[in-house]
């Protein structure tokens, strides 16, 4: 680690922060899925980034990327048991996002109209 983190939050940003790279560890949660998937699967990402930070995941060991030796060239992407370890977090993430969602709604629900 050439890093230096003041906190192991820190370090985990670094690894899986930022806007896509948990919505990829998401979709590879206990499947095995190819590029064009996670394409389909997470719309608002371009090419480009997709391909960057399956890279930057995968540098971290945290995805395995397999390339089959076929015309054109099929290539599968799932989580490495290292990878696997974010399960837990991924879905405390998830079930947080529902609670919140429900929060928001009933939120509006409850909140005064501004006539």
């Amino acid at each position: 680690m050439d890093k230096a983190y003041q906190c192991p939050v820190e370090a985990t940003l670094d690894v899986i922060g930022g806007k896509w790279k948990v919505l990829i560890l998401w979709h590879l949660k206990g499947k095995v899925r190819r590029f064009s998937e996670l394409k389909r699967l997470i719309p608002n990402i371009t090419q480009k980034m997709l391909t960057q930070q399956l890279r930057e995941l995968e540098a971290e060991g945290l995805i395995h990327r397999r390339v089959y030796a076929e015309v054109p060239p099929k290539v599968e992407y799932s989580l490495t048991e290292y990878g696997k370890t974010l399960n837990p977090i991924l879905e405390m993430m998830c079930q947080w996002g529902a609670e919140h969602i429900n929060q928001v709604e009933e939120r509006k629900t409850v909140a005064p109209e501004n006539n």
